[in-house]
C-alpha cells in the first residue's frame, strides 16, 4: 500500500493555471418544495408534476416525502414543461419505480436512485447531463410518473435543490 495524494479537477486546473471545466466561481443554491395529492385508482402512467429546475442546474438534492400510498411507485425524471408541451426528456433520470407504499416521514434523497445520474457527474449542468452540445436554456419540470397505480390517497412531497451560477 502507497500514500498518495489526489487532487480533483478542480484542484489540478487550479494548480496548473489553466480553466477548469467546472465552474469555479460563486454558486447560488435554489431551494424548492411543494406538495401534490396522490389518489386512490391513479393509474400506471399517471403524472405528478412537483417542481421545475434550469436547463443550467447543478442538482444537489431530490428529497422525497409521503403517505403510504399503497402500492404505488413512480419513475422520477425530467419533462418540458407544461407550458412547452410537456414531452418527456429523461423519465427517470433520478428515480426508477421508486415505492410510494410505504410512509417516507423523514424524507429519502433519490437524486441518484435510478443510476442514470452518475455522481461523478454531480457539478455538471443538467444539459451536459442530458447529452446535449449548448444550454437551451430552458426549464425543465421534475414529474413523477407511476409505475404501480396507487391503491390508497396519499401526500407527496418532493424538495429540490440545485446550484446556478459561475
Amino acid at each position: 500500500m502507497a500514500v498518495v495524494t489526489v487532487k480533483s479537477s478542480l484542484i489540478t486546473a487550479r494548480d496548473s493555471g489553466g480553466k477548469s471545466t467546472l465552474s469555479t466561481g460563486p454558486r447560488r443554491l435554489y431551494d424548492q418544495a411543494d406538495t401534490v395529492e396522490v389518489t386512490n385508482g391513479d393509474s400506471i402512467g399517471s403524472k405528478f408534476i412537483l417542481g421545475s429546475v434550469p436547463s443550467s442546474a447543478s442538482m444537489r438534492e431530490l428529497v422525497v416525502l409521503c403517505d403510504a400510498i399503497t402500492a404505488a411507485a413512480a419513475d422520477v425524471g425530467l419533462y418540458r414543461t407544461t407550458q412547452d408541451g410537456g414531452a418527456v426528456v429523461d423519465a427517470d433520470l433520478f428515480g426508477s419505480a421508486v415505492s410510494l407504499a410505504t410512509a417516507i416521514t423523514t424524507g429519502t434523497n433519490i437524486l441518484h436512485e435510478s443510476g442514470v445520474l452518475d455522481i461523478a457527474n454531480l457539478a455538471k449542468p443538467l444539459w451536459q447531463i442530458l447529452g446535449l452540445s449548448t444550454d437551451p436554456q430552458v426549464m425543465y419540470d421534475v414529474v413523477a410518473t407511476l409505475t404501480a397505480a396507487a391503491t390508497a390517497t396519499g401526500t407527496l412531497t418532493a424538495r429540490i435543490t440545485y446550484a446556478q451560477g459561475n
